[in-house]
């Protein structure tokens, strides 16, 4: 699909970046993160880096609590089964938060994570792989589907995802009763390394995303003007390619989940589990206008909210997941208002300040004014050429006689 006949790439998108500090092009191309759209500047990570360090003494603190509510829940296989949990939501946190940080957010997530989990629970019998495999295809498919339709028709990802979700909330109503979780897989003996890759995965696209290439290039299709306009075929591209990874992330993280589980997996919407899983991503710091986010937050935020969850089960409270989910949906939209504030590049009028000013950009470069040309100092009076009359100093107000005086003789 070409960018010319879909009408992707924006007028001027190939023209220089232009700057009310006067600062050169070719500067601004190398210091600024998007110089061509949107606000320049490097994003500043000290809101993540203060936020994170929030989540980590929160996720120590539930953690305590746990621990002196009923240490055994750290212990054995019940530590093993919390550390799959992790991981298991932990691939719908990530799904949730990559579609978060390229702007086209998938709602789809959690239905696609019960219907995967129903279809382990109905066909775990034939073995991993002949369950795995097939899911994985139809995954991939629906995100390619879900993705063509955002990035051709040019609507919202939540719009188009809700639609999806709708789709697949039908393909589970097909079931009425609970289905008990048929074959052998366990992923309990494995939850170390389920929990270490769950962790790769986070950091190492957390530390990924704060590259500026690849924060501008998964940034793409967050709008910088009117939502409307396309934002150009590469754009379009890894809008797509993040519904693709995202449906395939919440379907694996489904898998999971259903596998850890001793009891039936009971039909439902799954929208509660993308209520929870959108929320966690936010609370991780993930900005809900996309491409801001941080390195650590998400295994953090998920570490926390399934500690939390585990620890309210041992002390009898009963939590309902709607209920959870908003709670931390409504947090991590403060967490959005706090990046978006705390996380944006300094102004241009910081910029101008110059040395008596705060003109430093978060990673140490500082920019000045650019000296004045040389013939522009000292300033030079203009030369008159040709000579000027003042209307107060003519000869006529001298010379001429007075009207008024003729007419008095």
């Amino acid at each position: 699909m070409g960018g010319a006949a879909m009408g992707y790439d924006e007028t001027g998108r190939g023209a220089p970046a232009e700057s009310s500090s006067n600062v050169p092009a070719a500067v601004l191309e190398n210091v600024f993160d998007d110089p061509a759209h949107g606000e320049p500047g490097r994003d500043r990570v000290a809101v993540h880096v203060v936020w994170e360090v929030l989540l980590l003494v929160g996720l120590a603190t539930v953690t305590w609590l746990l621990w002196r509510d009923d240490a055994d829940a750290l212990r054995g296989d019940a530590l093993r089964s919390l550390l799959v949990d992790v991981a298991g939501f932990g691939l719908l946190a990530l799904a949730a938060g990559l579609s978060l940080r390229t702007a086209v957010v998938n709602l789809a997530i959690g239905p696609v994570a019960l219907a995967a989990a129903l279809h382990f629970a109905e066909q775990g019998d034939r073995g991993l792989g002949e369950v795995l495999l097939p899911a994985l295809a139809v995954a991939a498919l629906g995100g390619l589907a879900l993705g063509l339709a955002v990035v051709v028709l040019h609507v919202p990802g939540w719009a188009a995802s809700l639609a999806g979700a709708a789709g697949v909330i039908a393909y589970i109503e097909r079931r009425t009763d609970p289905v008990p979780v048929q074959g052998g897989y366990d992923p309990r003996p494995t939850a170390i390394y389920l929990f270490v890759g769950f962790a790769a995965l986070a950091v190492l696209g957390g530390l990924f995303g704060a590259m500026r290439p690849i924060r501008r290039l998964v940034g793409r299709f967050r709008a910088v003007a009117d939502p409307a306009r396309r934002r150009g075929g590469v754009a379009a591209t890894v809008a797509t390619l993040a519904l693709i990874g995202s449906t395939v992330l919440a379907m694996l993280g489904g898998v999971l989940l259903a596998a850890n589980r001793s009891g039936p997996i009971t039909p439902g919407s799954g929208l509660n589990w993308s209520v929870l899983a959108v929320g966690t991503a936010l609370l991780a710091g993930t900005s809900a206008y996309g491409r801001r986010g941080g390195i650590f937050g998400t295994l953090f935020a998920v570490s926390l909210v399934t500690v939390f969850l585990i620890w309210s089960r041992a002390g009898g409270w009963t939590i309902n997941r709607w209920a959870i989910g908003g709670a931390v949906l409504g947090v991590g939209l403060l967490v959005t208002r706090l990046v978006e504030r705390f996380g944006r590049p300094r102004s241009a009028a910081d910029l101008e300040a110059g040395p008596s000013g705060d003109g430093t950009i978060s990673t140490g470069w500082a920019l000045t004014r650019p000296p004045e040309p040389a013939d522009a100092w000292p300033p030079v009076l203009p030369v008159q050429t040709t000579e000027t009359l003042d209307a107060w100093q003519t000869p006529r107000w001298e010379h001429e006689p007075r009207r008024w005086d003729a007419d008095d003789r």
